[in-house]
């Protein structure tokens, strides 16, 4: 599924409804730093995985 720029702006608007102008920052940052904690969640488990085994 491919998403267009006028569908990226609808779903950006229909947020902005939903949640209201102030929030958006504070949504905005609890999602990066959740994608934050899954990056390095993923490559502590790439870290493990190469470990050699006794």
């Amino acid at each position: 599924m491919h998403l267009g720029p006028m569908e990226i702006i609808l779903i950006l608007l229909i947020v902005l409804l939903l949640f209201g102008a102030k929030k958006l920052p504070e949504l905005a940052r609890g999602l990066g730093q959740s994608a934050k904690e899954f990056k390095k969640g993923l490559q502590e488990g790439e870290e493990k995985k190469e470990e050699p085994k006794a």
